[in-house]
């Protein structure tokens, strides 16, 4: 699978509940569900009107599928080539 990095304007998002949160949460559950494993959920960073969410998926296809039966958008998709962390430079 490769790794995305999804973001998705969510005018607000930042100023959700816990409660919101965790029904935003059950709501994307519930779409990757119905995608039958072919995309996966890693995390998501939550700043003022944004999300960023690292998402595995065979394709920006899947990815768009999810953001479609969810109904939280996929402003911007980018597939990522690799990590790095401070840990890298220990190797």
């Amino acid at each position: 699978m490769k790794r995305y990095m999804i973001e998705r304007a969510i005018p607000g998002v930042g100023s959700l509940d816990a409660g919101q949160l965790k029904q935003a949460a059950t709501t994307s559950n519930d779409a990757l569900a119905k995608l039958d494993g072919k995309v996966q959920w890693v995390q998501s960073f939550v700043a003022d009107d944004k999300t960023f969410c690292v998402y595995l998926a065979e394709s920006e296809a899947e990815v768009q599928e999810h953001a479609k039966l969810s109904g939280f958008p996929a402003t911007k998709v980018t597939e990522l080539q690799g990590v790095i962390d401070p840990m890298t430079a220990m190797g």
